[in-house]
């Protein structure tokens, strides 16, 4: 019983009584909709139009085009910030601007921007009865302030360091004009602050100026007494003392004439040993040098050459061979005697050069003391310089900067940091108001708040609520007096039925002839689908849904048949991107086929470069050309020396598991052994991409896997496409 008490309570709202209401009382919602409308648009021309002026400044740093010294400046000033651009907007706004362009315009003599010089009877009333603070009691400057606020917008444009000035006003030309003039005074103000700031560092620099030069005076002339007083005089350009380069020129000397001695000595010993022993002397320098030993030389060799000549006619002991003989022996015996006076020439000169060097050695010994005094007295004069110099340097750059300063005390030497882009020009039509758009949705929202209002009405008083499950009670009462009470009109939704129409359809027996013509057309019409694959279990979409249902992390595709089974694993992958998957392809095949389907170039760094240490883990990573999966490249180092370092694949493999949502191993025709060295710790997921898996293949590789630890394989199988040639045979 309770749930028919509900059932009989619950109703259901009646649409179409609702707008049968509305159409009803269509009059009376045209008539207010009218109304409202004439009166939207006479009030709409009844208001004081207003217009809207905007103008454009662009904040930029900016300097005169050429200095002092007719050189463009080399330091670029830096970019305003956002900070900088937002503080510029405030200064637009600043109430000593706005007094200044209030004053410009003589705006307090129009009644616009000081209403409340003549109040209304209503604000009066107001004040009276202490509802509104009186107007009169600000100033008039104030007043004009706070109406010129109201009319000014300065806005920052959104991503540039353009600022914006709207103002609106009841004048079409005083719209145009206040963003103009605010922007001649803000420049006008910029470049004043700029002069101030050159004409404080011109009075400084003056008195800093005069200071300088009188403390380079008095630091130079000190460098000149110290000098003098110290006898540091210098040399050339190079500002060496007189005692230093007297140093230097007698240890030259000192140096020329110890070797001198040496020669000296070292030949005079070796000549008188020479002629103790018994050798020959000629080849000597100092002996070949001696004109009376080179005669005695010559008249031997021609005493040689009688005696040749006399011995093919005479004896030996014919008395002018012995004559000969005799002659010969005394040049030699004069040779000798000379190669002995030489020894002694050099022996002489061995002393005399001992002698000059005693002296230098002394000369030597007095310049160093007084080199190292004058060193004690350079250590003072270097620092009387350096005092001179840094001072002398400061001078100069104050003067370099006192002469730009200068040059910029011109009034147009010093632009304000703004240039105008875009002027405010005279409105011609009004900003406010909008006669047209206020009139349309005036009518508008009345006629539809009038609608709404009838419906509210009709649903408040009940009209339109009828119980769950009837009809409308109005529509059948009227059918019902429109048909005759004897018999009941036929239903015009159900066709009339027959006397020889079946009780049941299934009762029909079929037409041959109907049902061979409709396969026919049917059969024409169905267009020739694609083949299924045989196993859609295995298909690029099913093992995509296994490994995002799993969460798998890591998995590794083995391709049995080569280059066509990596061709599934490359699909896989980007099936897996098209996902949302966050994946990375791992090319560890020898074809890189691969590398060649998803690189956009061949010689990338990839695994092998990475596993030899000759890339960085960040290079190795590339972005796929056809998806947004990236790919591990095979690489471009040796792969033979790259798998020597084999061991680090799994480390790499879960560092990239760390990054991506899924890392995908394309292993190639690898076997079992080697998959689950790279798989240690088997959390991973072994896909087996064969394009025609056959059972036998299938079974020997599963048998192998098990035996090595993976009892459950993925099978991918991706028909590969015939090829081009193989389509036109066929």
């Amino acid at each position: 019983m309770p749930s028919v008490d509900r059932d009989q309570h619950d109703v259901d709202i009646d649409l179409a009584q609702l707008f049968r209401a509305v159409w009803e009382r269509k009059g009376r919602i045209l008539a207010a909709t009218a109304l409202v409308g004439v009166l939207a648009f006479v009030g709409a021309n009844a208001i004081s139009p207003t217009y809207k002026g905007d103008a454009k400044l662009l904040i930029e740093p900016r300097e005169p085009n050429f200095s002092a010294s007719g050189t463009s400046s080399s330091i670029a000033e830096p970019l305003p910030d956002e900070l900088n651009i937002a503080s510029q907007v405030q200064l637009l706004q600043s109430v000593d601007l706005i007094k200044q362009v209030a004053r410009d315009l003589k705006l307090h003599e129009r009644t616009e921007f000081d209403p409340d010089s003549s109040p209304s009877v209503v604000t009066d009333f107001l004040v009276l009865f202490g509802l509104k603070s009186n107007p009169l009691e600000l100033p008039p400057e104030e007043r004009v302030i706070n109406a010129f606020k109201e009319k000014l917008a300065v806005y920052q444009v959104d991503k540039s360091r353009v600022i914006g000035i709207e103002f609106t006003s009841q004048d079409p030309k005083l719209a145009a004009t206040v963003p103009n003039t605010m922007m001649d005074v803000y420049r006008s103000l910029q470049s004043g602050a700029k002069l101030d700031s050159n004409s404080d560092a011109v009075r400084w620099l003056e008195t800093e100026i005069a200071n300088l030069r009188e403390k380079v005076r008095e630091a130079e002339q000190k460098v000149a007494e110290y000098r003098s007083s110290a006898g540091l005089m210098s040399l050339g350009s190079d500002q060496s003392s007189f005692s230093s380069k007297q140093l230097s020129d007698i240890s030259t000397e000192l140096a020329r004439v110890r070797g001198e001695r040496a020669n000296a000595e070292a030949t005079a010993e070796n000549l008188r040993a020479s002629i103790k022993a018994g050798r020959s002397t000629e080849t000597l320098d100092a002996v070949a040098r001696s004109e009376s030993i080179q005669r005695l030389r010559a008249a031997e060799s021609q005493l040689r050459a009688q005696i040749s000549d006399l011995s093919t006619r005479l004896l030996d002991g014919h008395p002018q061979m012995k004559a000969l003989r005799a002659q010969l022996s005394g040049i030699r015996e004069q040779v000798q005697a000379e190669s002995l006076k030489v020894a002694a020439g050099l022996e002489n000169e061995a002393a005399v050069a001992r002698e000059r060097e005693t002296q230098l050695l002394a000369q030597l010994n007095t310049l160093k003391a007084d080199t190292a005094r004058a060193g004690e007295d350079e250590v003072g004069l270097k620092s009387l310089e350096r005092e001179a110099t840094a001072q002398r340097q400061l001078l100069e750059t104050y003067l370099a900067r006192y002469r730009e300063a200068s040059s910029r005390l011109d009034k147009d030497s010093s632009p304000a940091d703004a240039r105008v882009i875009s002027t405010a020009i005279e409105p011609q039509e009004p900003n406010f108001p909008k006669v047209l758009p206020i009139t349309i949705v005036a009518t508008l929202s009345t006629m539809i708040l009038a609608a709404v209002a009838v419906m509210l009405a009709e649903l408040f008083s009940g009209r339109a609520l009828r119980p769950t499950g009837t009809v409308a009670p109005v529509a059948v009462r009227r059918e019902e007096e429109a048909l005759p009470r004897q018999e009941a009109a036929p239903d015009p939704g159900k066709p009339e039925r027959s006397a020889d129409t079946p009780a049941s359809l299934l009762n029909v027996a079929p037409d041959a002839e109907l049902v061979e013509e409709m396969e026919q057309v049917v059969t024409a019409e169905i267009p020739a689908a694609e083949t299924v694959e045989e196993h859609d279990e295995f298909s690029i979409a099913s093992v995509a849904n296994f490994l995002v249902e799993q969460e798998t992390r890591i998995a590794f595709a083995i391709s049995p048949s080569g280059d066509d089974g990596s061709l599934g694993t490359v699909a896989l992958a980007r099936e897996l991107a098209e996902r949302g998957k966050r994946m990375v392809l791992v090319d560890m095949t020898g074809s890189a086929c691969p590398t060649r389907l998803m690189a956009s170039w061949r010689d990338l760094p990839g695994i092998t470069d990475l596993l030899t240490g000759e890339a960085a883990f960040a290079d190795c990573i590339h972005p796929d050309r056809s998806s947004t999966a990236d790919i591990v490249p095979q690489g471009n180092a040796d792969i033979r020396q790259a798998m020597r370092g084999a061991d680090r694949l799994s480390m790499i493999v879960d560092a990239l598991a760390d990054v991506y949502d899924l890392v995908l191993v394309e292993c190639g025709p690898a076997n079992a052994e080697s998959v689950a060295r790279l798989s240690r710790n088997g959390r991973h997921e072994i896909i087996l991409s064969a394009p025609d898996p056959r059972a036998d293949e299938l079974a020997e590789i599963m048998v192998t896997f098990e035996d090595v630890g993976y009892s459950d394989l993925v099978l991918l199988s991706v028909k590969t496409p015939p090829s081009r040639h193989a389509r036109d045979a066929a």
